[in-house]
């Protein structure tokens, strides 16, 4: 890739990208904004990674916590992302 490219055109070029900002990590798994920062507050959305100020959220650990939600008629709602991200020690969450 030629350094004289600009962004857009560089990014059309790659595949995928590793990281995506708060606006584009809650349209992925499908809610809103305030939604998705509730989750990532009470744990069930994982917390983002910085890049200098930049918040960035990973794809795999929104696969990973948004696979560990509770699904329409399960009995018992886990603690979700906390689960996950703890190895199901969750009393180390806490």
């Amino acid at each position: 890739m030629s350094l004289g490219r600009s962004k857009p055109e560089i990014a059309a070029r790659l595949p995928i990208r590793r990281g995506i900002s708060e606006a584009e990590a809650a349209l992925y798994v499908g809610i809103g904004v305030s939604k998705f920062q509730e989750m990532v507050r009470d744990h069930r959305m994982p917390r983002p990674y910085l890049i200098d100020r930049r918040k960035v959220w990973d794809f795999d650990d929104l696969d990973a916590a948004f696979k560990s939600l509770p699904r329409e008629g399960d009995d018992a709602p886990s603690d979700s992302w906390a689960d996950f991200r703890d190895g199901g020690n969750t009393a180390a969450a806490r």
